[in-house]
């Protein structure tokens, strides 16, 4: 199966507000409980990370300059 990133953002949102409950398009998965819905969560990290992908956002590097006063 192909995952995305916003399946791994929408599995860790209702992870935060404790919900068991997940809608990916116009599907809906209800999760036994926290243990089942963390399963899941790992499962979809480890497909993406199969696929290339990483789950973590792109690193940034800001640089500031200024004129010497």
């Amino acid at each position: 199966m192909t995952y995305t990133l916003d399946d791994v953002q929408r599995l860790q949102a209702a992870l935060a507000k404790g919900e068991r409950r997940v809608s990916f398009g116009d599907k809906t998965v209800e999760y036994r409980d926290v243990t089942e819905l963390q399963a899941a969560l790992r499962e979809i990290k480890r497909g993406l990370a199969a696929q290339g992908v990483t789950a973590r956002p792109p690193r940034q590097i800001r640089v500031t300059t200024s004129k010497g006063t």
